[in-house]
């Protein structure tokens, strides 16, 4: 069942006029991600993916990523759109976050943009920025979408969302 959109506020544009399948565009926002007084990522460079139901995921190039912070975590999925992901920990100094990034390093045709960059849960850093606003994390275990003002839900990752 699909449910019923959230009301639009002036500047907001709903995840639910967002496509279905996926896509992959660039994205000239600045994306900050901060955790333990370091700036894990800043780019202005980022391609970000927007589906149906979901905020906007972030994808940032690899060199904009604080060199020595990413380490190859165990496990992957898959996204039919995508193809396959690999997760990645953070590391700052004896601080890990587990498995808190992911990328494609060899994705579908259509998502090739997103080949070198990585994507970050926002729940588990200090703070995640999207142009100087911080985010709030999707709702869900699973799901990796920032929501910032610009986004009008309701969101995928709610309680009973399982079936949109």
């Amino acid at each position: 069942m699909r449910p019923v959109p959230d009301a639009v506020a002036a500047g907001q544009v709903s995840v639910w006029s967002f496509p279905r399948p996926a896509i992959a565009r660039p994205v000239d926002a600045r994306i900050v991600i901060e955790h333990l007084g370091t700036i894990i990522a800043d780019s202005c460079a980022c391609v970000v993916t927007l589906e149906t139901s979901h905020p906007p995921s972030y994808y940032i190039p690899r060199p904009d990523i604080a060199p020595g912070a990413l380490r190859r975590s165990d496990g992957g999925s898959f996204c039919e759109w995508k193809g396959a992901a690999t997760y990645w920990d953070v590391v700052i100094d004896d601080d890990v976050l587990p498995g808190v990034g992911w990328g494609y390093s060899n994705p579908t045709p259509s998502f090739r943009m997103l080949r070198d960059h990585v994507a970050f849960y926002a729940a588990p850093f200090d703070r995640c920025s999207v142009d100087g606003e911080t985010v709030r994390p999707q709702p869900g275990a699973f799901y990796g979408g920032w929501i910032t003002s610009a986004v009008a839900g309701p969101f995928k990752g709610v309680l009973g969302s399982q079936g949109w």
